[in-house]
């Protein structure tokens, strides 16, 4: 069977330019809405391509009764701890499932694969209870402490890539006399960097959008995150009064932006995570 490369032709490119135009049309009306005046969000006269360039609103969204800066740094506070935490437990629970021998290694793990068909909702409630037992409600610990505890399918994710790579290089770094934390850090860590970054993103991902979570947890305004306080934005205003909806895009794009640029400067390491199957590490 002969494989031949496929070579776009101008019809491909106009198609895409098509859909990518029709997929960017909510965003842009996002960045319309907050660059619009407050005349035009009382009369309810909003257009898809901006007419009004009103960049103070961007600086009005930190002015309002609401503490939008301290929302901003809550979310960096769950996000780096999240991420931190999601990185250091997923490569080792990985690593030590691709690798150790033990008996009922391969049960266990699929009894925590087994664990990602039981929707979110179901352990909800008990979780609320254990932490509410532990006095972690109104903190930030319900929302960083479970991720140091990894997820299935980031223990998947993990697994899959360490399987990958040869285990000639863990053998003969035991052979020079490392045990198998030295082998993880010293040998196996670097080679890990890229499915390590791509849970990193994940993690970020969502865990800045996080609004189920902070709700449930948190009830002082202080500690609430960016994504409550974008919703609190909207539902602050004055009876018959349409809520701000400049202001509110406003914190929409704060909250779009970091996850555009983390995936901008980080999409290399989830190609080469995907594509190159671990081999990037010992090239």
């Amino acid at each position: 069977m002969r494989v031949s490369a496929f070579r776009a032709s101008p019809f491909t490119y106009a198609t895409l330019m098509i859909v990518s135009a029709l997929l960017s049309v909510p965003l842009v009306f996002v960045v319309s809405v907050a660059l619009a005046s407050d005349q035009t969000v009382n009369t309810n006269t909003f257009t898809i391509i901006p007419r009004e360039f009103h960049w103070e609103n961007f600086a009005r969204v930190f002015d309002t009764s609401l503490p939008m800066g301290m929302f901003l740094v809550n979310s960096i506070i769950i996000s780096i701890g999240s991420v931190a935490g999601q990185v250091l437990s997923s490569g080792l629970v990985g690593y030590a499932f691709a690798r150790l021998r033990a008996p009922g290694k391969n049960a266990l793990f699929i009894i925590v694969i087994a664990t990602m068909m039981i929707p979110a909702q179901i352990t909800m409630i008990p979780q609320f209870i254990l932490f509410k037992e532990l006095g972690w409600v109104n903190t930030f610990l319900p929302l960083i402490v479970p991720n140091f505890f990894s997820n299935a399918f980031n223990v998947f994710l993990m697994r899959q890539f360490v399987s990958r790579l040869p285990r000639e290089v863990d053998e003969a770094a035991m052979v020079d006399g490392l045990g198998f934390f030295g082998v993880y850090r010293r040998i196996m860590l670097p080679m890990l960097a890229p499915a390590l970054i791509a849970i990193a993103i994940f993690t970020l991902t969502f865990a800045w959008g996080d609004f189920m979570g902070p709700l449930i947890y948190l009830n002082d305004e202080s500690k609430m995150p960016l994504a409550l306080g974008v919703q609190y934005i909207s539902s602050t205003s004055a009876a018959m009064q349409a809520p701000p909806w400049n202001l509110v895009m406003v914190g929409s794009i704060l909250l779009t932006l970091p996850m555009i640029a983390v995936y901008y400067l980080g999409q290399k390491y989830l190609y080469e995570m995907d594509l190159t199957g671990g081999s990037a590490g010992i090239k």
